[in-house]
């Protein structure tokens, strides 16, 4: 079953990926009305707390620049911004290195407890693998909500 999620996560990422190719920088700042952020923040969010839940998980030290935290963590959003924010290919570049360490991933590497439970919430995750599958979850949702706000942004390569 470990194995599934292992995967599972691949394509994900492969599926955010393919989601962006054909968005432009500047729609990735549109926010439609009804949505708290851009697609820009929610792919940097994906991006933030997956590397957050691989150094939870795994130990693996951060692979992201320290910026990320004051631009996608929970509660931030864009209009809050006080630094330029990544533009899309780093953001990109970024998904797709995630998505090569998924593949370093082992059954075993997920079956390990973690030093100390993580919670959030009235949720608690007790190994690698309850708290990796919960970040896939977590992506989902945000794939989600990219998917809904590029169904609200103006598709016109002038933008």
């Amino acid at each position: 079953m470990t194995q599934s999620i292992i995967n599972t996560g691949k394509v994900l990422r492969q599926i955010i990926i393919g989601q962006l190719q054909g968005v432009s920088d500047s729609q990735m700042d549109i926010q439609p009305e009804g949505f708290h952020n851009t697609v820009r923040w929610n792919v940097g969010h994906m991006v933030y707390w997956l590397d957050k839940y691989a150094t939870l998980s795994f130990g693996s030290p951060s692979a992201i620049p320290a910026q990320y935290e004051t631009l996608f963590n929970s509660g931030t959003k864009p209009s809050d911004w006080t630094v330029t924010p990544p533009l899309k290919d780093e953001l990109i570049g970024i998904l797709m290195a995630q998505l090569s360490s998924l593949s370093e991933l082992t059954p075993e590497m997920l079956e390990q407890k973690l030093q100390s439970p993580f919670e959030i919430g009235p949720f608690q995750f007790v190994t690698a693998g309850e708290l990796f599958n919960f970040a896939l979850m977590h992506e989902s949702i945000h794939l989600g909500v990219l998917m809904s706000q590029l169904k609200l942004v103006p598709q016109s390569s002038n933008i």
